[in-house]
């Protein structure tokens, strides 16, 4: 990532420059492709006041904080805090983007498992992998009875057949064994 500095109406320490550029640096972590990036940081005093300008662009990103106070590095804190919030925020939106291009039920090819071409149908989605685990049917309640969930698919040890224990809507927990 390309940093410029930018100073105006004052001449900064060699300390509150490196400091700045300490700080800077550590968003290149956000950032996949650090050469694209450029950063332009201007940072400005007006009497008593300290402002952070910082724009952030390249590769699809365009980010900008402006920050001010009456201490530069409190403003270099506090604008690189805000910085870090919104790359963190277009990271999140990236990795949702990615997620979403999964291709959907309706468009798997012809033969494939779970492909329906009929609009009365509801669309099977497959959330999770499951691996059952051994246990006797009085474990798989009170494991169903821990969790938040409805259903819980369990090895059962006694038939060695998988199981379904499921919460019935009267209260209690009803049992589905396919009795192969």
């Amino acid at each position: 990532m390309n940093i410029v500095f930018t100073f105006k109406n004052f001449e900064p320490s060699d300390h509150l420059r490196r400091y700045a550029e300490r700080r800077f640096e550590k968003l290149g972590r956000f950032v996949n492709k650090a050469e694209s990036v450029e950063m332009t940081v201007v940072l400005t005093v007006d009497k008593f006041r300290h402002k952070a300008d910082v724009q952030l662009s390249g590769d699809g990103i365009a980010i900008t904080a402006m920050e001010q106070s009456s201490d530069m590095y409190a403003t270099v804190d506090m604008v690189l805090d805000k910085l870090e919030a919104q790359l963190k925020k277009y990271g999140e939106r990236m990795k949702e983007k990615r997620r979403s291009g999964k291709i959907p039920v309706d468009a798997a090819p012809e033969g494939a498992p779970f492909a329906t071409k009929d609009e009365d149908s509801p669309p099977v989605i497959i959330e999770e992998k499951v691996e059952p685990k051994p246990m006797f049917a009085e474990e798989a309640a009170l494991q169903l009875m821990q969790r938040d969930e409805t259903v819980l698919l369990f090895l059962n040890a006694q038939t060695e057949r998988v199981n379904l224990i499921y919460r019935r809507k009267q209260g209690g927990f009803g049992l589905v064994d396919p009795g192969f």
